[in-house]
């Protein structure tokens, strides 16, 4: 069953309530801490990119076409569509020697509300830069050509390059693959279903890959230090995963993904956490995130005191007047293992 994370309150009354599911986990899969159900079955979403991105690094990519960790950031990320974003993007697909046109991750306007409009007031439209997976597709892409796959039909499971995803997916989360759920996501690619414990496990390795083999340990550590050197390529202006990186000074690797999904690794600690809304509402994960890492004691006093808009968060009115707030009441318990 799940339970109740969050109220949302307007003034002395609970008006709604958010559902959901948390895992904290370590290394070996133990579940440390939890509320709801840890064996719940979700998508991973999102939240899987730096874990897919792995594979840019793990097949020659990066190092064959010049790539940079500003570079592997935007794979990992979930991006706005900035100009420094698609800019990013642009030189991936020039390096890898491909067009825009060959993305498959469709089209959708900025997350990033001023260049949407700019964009709009120049008589422009968004093009596949702007999608917020564009930096992923261009990283299944730079794998495709790495490896001398067929670039047409990136997209499908049957694909070697979704294969390869899916294989690291199983082997960093540690199930069997033909026990992950597959779905596809908004972008176009397969999306990978199993339970939150192991998406909690899966951030535990990217903490502390320590007892990987050499091969996955460089990649892991590759991705960590391309995502906290530029946690603006992660998500973008404003946004959670950038802000949580940028003022933990770099001690939390954190990702979003759709529908209420959200994992941070604490880095160097081997824990993992892996959280997912009932109701797949994004209002309910700032105060959440932070109410689970200051429960861990993974804040000091300073970096609790820059989350204090989002914990708790606001209700406002149309006048821009406080009248109740979106308040965490859920307390971890701890896991039986």
């Amino acid at each position: 069953m799940s339970e109740i994370l969050v109220h949302i309150t307007r003034g002395n009354v609970v008006e709604s309530v958010h559902r959901g599911h948390i895992a904290v986990a370590d290394t070996e899969g133990k579940v440390l801490y939890y509320a709801g159900n840890p064996d719940i079955v979700t998508y991973f979403r999102s939240a899987a990119k730096p874990i897919q991105a792995l594979a840019v690094v793990e097949s020659g990519a990066y190092d064959a076409f010049g790539l940079t960790l500003k570079e592997l950031a935007v794979i990992c990320g979930s991006h706005s569509g900035e100009k420094e974003h698609t800019a990013v993007v642009m030189s991936i697909l020039e390096k890898i020697g491909l067009e825009e046109g060959v993305l498959e991750c469709g089209i959708h306007d900025p997350l990033y509300r001023p260049e949407a409009l700019e964009i709009y007031r120049c008589g422009r439209k968004p093009t596949f830069l702007h999608c917020n997976c564009s930096g992923k597709h261009s990283g299944m892409l730079a794998v495709a050509v790495k490896e001398g796959y067929p670039v047409n039909g990136y997209r499908d499971i049957t694909h070697p390059v979704q294969q390869k995803m899916l294989e690291i997916i199983a082997e960093v989360a540690e199930i069997d693959r033909k026990d992950i759920q597959i779905g596809i996501d908004g972008c176009g690619v397969p999306v990978f279903g199993l339970p939150l414990f192991k998406m909690a496990l899966a951030y535990a390795k990217l903490s502390n890959p320590e007892r990987l083999d050499e091969r996955r340990k460089r990649a892991i550590n590759m991705v960590k230090e391309a995502v906290i050197n530029n946690p603006y390529m992660v998500a973008g202006t404003g946004r959670i995963c950038t802000e949580l990186i940028i003022h933990t000074g770099g001690r939390v690797i954190a990702k979003s993904g759709a529908e209420g999904v959200y994992c941070v690794g604490l880095l160097d600690k081997g824990i993992g956490i892996a959280l997912k809304i009932e109701d797949g509402s994004s209002r309910a994960i700032w105060p959440s995130v932070i109410h689970i890492l200051n429960q861990l004691g993974a804040l000091s006093e300073e970096e609790l005191k820059a989350f204090k808009k989002y914990y708790p968060s606001a209700v406002k009115n149309n006048h821009g007047e406080i009248v109740g707030e979106v308040r965490p009441v859920f307390k971890l318990r701890k896991g039986d293992s």
